[in-house]
């Protein structure tokens, strides 16, 4: 079953709100009702001829934004072409110095501040300094009420589900489905950042989007 139009305003609602937030602490901030609406924004924000990186996000790929990058007067720095590890560690270094760097968060709070955990850190060390823009594409799924409520869906559900994709890790969210604060081998929970000030302004760039994406 499909989202209702009651649903949909809400949404819209909400992410006015939270716009105004995001807008206090020196990011640019957008609504898109669906994914299409949302990658037509994201392209209107990068420059032809920039050179494009990302990293580990479903919603980016959900949306066509990276197939578009690809396909468009880009350079794209693509992990996914890599030949061997060192060519992929190679490339997801690159992407701290490209012009433009595309990614998820996995949570944000109602008062604009965004929630990131990560294993490597490569996509936190981007999204915190390097690139010269960072757009964070967002489903309405990811807000939560507070910023404590952001790192709980964070740590209880964003990192066990993201774990589900990695055969053969075997950390205790991965086999309970629970965060048990582990720092086991293949533990994605590395880095807790959260981003509450955009410095210098307007360099990230979220797009809320008015449907699930990612988890």
């Amino acid at each position: 079953m499909g989202r209702t139009v009651f649903e949909d305003r809400r949404s819209e609602l909400v992410a006015q709100k939270v716009i105004r937030n995001l807008e206090k602490r020196h990011m640019q901030a957008f609504y898109a009702k669906d994914g299409a609406e949302a990658l037509e924004k994201a392209l209107s924000l990068i420059p032809e001829g920039s050179s494009v990186g990302w990293g580990g996000s479903m919603s980016i790929e959900q949306i066509g934004l990276k197939d578009a990058v690809r396909q468009g007067n880009y350079t794209a720095i693509d992990r996914d072409t890599a030949a061997d590890p060192a060519e992929r560690s190679r490339l997801m270094r690159e992407c701290l110095s490209a012009d433009v760097f595309l990614m998820s968060t996995n949570a944000l709070s109602e008062d604009g501040q965004l929630v990131n955990l990560d294993g490597l850190g490569n996509r936190v060390a981007a999204l915190c300094f390097g690139p010269g823009s960072v757009i964070v594409i967002a489903g309405m799924n990811k807000l939560a009420k507070t910023l404590d409520d952001a790192v709980s869906r964070v740590r209880n559900y964003a990192a066990p589900v993201n774990l589900q994709r990695f055969e053969g890790n075997r950390t205790a969210c991965r086999e309970t489905g629970s965060c048990a604060d582990c720092i086991m081998d293949g533990c994605l929970c590395s880095q807790l950042v959260i981003t509450r000030n955009c410095f210098p302004a307007g360099r990230i760039k979220v797009i809320l989007v008015g449907e699930e994406l990612g988890f």
